[in-house]
């Protein structure tokens, strides 16, 4: 093959990889969006929407080291393909037991921790695929590619969705979720290039030790270690508003879940600030580096979720969670593309998945169980939301408390 023809081969996968995770990402925010809907609309408890939100988070907490390992030995493609339509089945069964009038929350719970469990596994393939697809000195540009394309995804279809469920019962909307994992898996079987290195397994010792390096690696160094902790209160704060948006909307700002188009605005907000941060991050990271960036960010998204718990119109809450989504999404692409720039190759997805257990895996659960628990207690939303917003506030004292991002930021404004 010549060099023109790999070079248009290498481009043509990437791009089938893309078409791939905008599917993939668009069938997960249907998901993200009908599931606490059609919770809530079962049962009208915040409680049972929060235990979705929950029920999504903990697969990461539970299989995110035993996915790392694998990931790193294992034939991502291969992976990701067979898990793609491991979720497109789970999820028919939601419509399906609609249709026959046995659909219960409890249900909709279990099918919550099953798609989001065979995401974990994906995630981790998915995390060691981009590099070795495009290799470390693409990795910038194919992830401000990657991240543009979804967060657009991200901004249209929850607004979209939220427009649907108010003519469409949130069930069925899931069959589409179904048929975007059909649609990734046969993008991501056609890819040529290789995403991965497999190794041989010869016993569950040889897994141990490849969980024990991913924990070594990620103590060892000393930002990712900090900006991974801090990303773990970072992530309660988000889990306590996606566990309690939409009781908060029906409660706290009179928008109801059903037949309301203010819903899907409220869905597409948090979107919209990741638009806008994907166009500042590239720039500030540039201009500040990874330890001064997360410093800056960490309490202006703190800033965010006061001004959402102030704000008592769905218009302010609107424009304040445009703000905290965009200050949200630096923290978070800023501290995923440091951790990736820093990995060994051999060692991505293990490294990766790990972070990722502690900041999402932990984060999301406890923020969904945490404002869950909280707001039944006291019997509204806005409380539950607090106490998510008072873990953040104990992340940013933590960054600035830490002498670690402190002297990197001081070091990389002092070039």
């Amino acid at each position: 093959m010549g060099i023109t023809e790999s070079i248009d081969a290498s481009k043509r996968d990437f791009s089938r990889y893309l078409t791939a995770r905008v599917l993939s990402v668009a069938g997960a925010v249907v998901s993200a969006v009908a599931l606490p809907v059609l919770v809530y609309q079962l049962t009208g408890s915040a409680g049972w929407t929060a235990a979705v939100t929950a029920a999504e988070a903990l697969p990461y907490l539970v299989f995110g080291l035993l996915a790392g390992a694998l990931a790193d030995r294992l034939d991502r493609r291969k992976m990701m393909v067979a898990l793609d339509f491991a979720v497109a089945g789970v999820l028919l069964s939601v419509p399906l037991a609609w249709a026959a009038g046995g659909l219960s929350a409890p249900h909709v719970v279990v099918v919550a921790f099953a798609t989001q469990t065979a995401f974990v596994f994906f995630d981790a393939a998915n995390f060691g695929a981009l590099p070795a697809l495009v290799g470390k000195e693409k990795l910038t540009a194919a992830y401000s590619t990657l991240f543009g394309r979804t967060t657009v995804v991200e901004l249209v279809v929850p607004g979209l969705t939220g427009l649907l469920v108010a003519v469409v019962a949130p069930a069925a909307l899931l069959a589409v979720n179904a048929l975007t994992a059909v649609g990734s898996a046969l993008l991501l079987r056609g890819i040529a290039s290789s995403m991965a290195n497999p190794r041989p397994m010869r016993g569950a010792g040889e897994i141990v030790t490849d969980v024990r390096e991913g924990l070594k690696f990620l103590w060892r160094e000393p930002i990712v270690r900090t900006l991974t902790l801090v990303g773990a209160t970072h992530s309660v704060g988000s889990g306590a508003w996606m566990a309690l948006l939409v009781p908060y909307a029906d409660r706290v700002l009179g928008v109801a879940p059903r037949g309301d188009v203010r819903l899907a605005a409220l869905f597409s907000c948090w979107g919209v600030g990741a638009i806008i941060a994907s166009r500042l991050l590239p720039r500030l990271t540039e201009r500040w580096g990874s330890a001064r960036l997360a410093l800056t960010a960490l309490p202006l998204s703190l800033l965010g979720g006061l001004f959402v718990l102030a704000s008592g119109h769905w218009l302010l809450t609107c424009a304040a969670m445009v703000y905290w989504g965009a200050a949200q999404a630096v923290v978070v692409i800023n501290g995923i593309t440091y951790r990736q720039q820093v990995s060994p190759e051999e060692m991505q997805s293990r490294v990766n998945t790990t972070a990722r257990m502690i900041a999402w895996g932990i984060g999301q659960p406890l923020g969904a169980a945490l404002a869950g628990t909280v707001s039944v207690a006291v019997g509204n939303p806005r409380a539950g939301l607090a106490a998510g917003v008072a873990v953040v506030a104990s992340g940013v004292v933590l960054a600035w408390v830490t002498p670690v991002l402190r002297r990197a930021s001081a070091s990389t404004s002092g070039r």
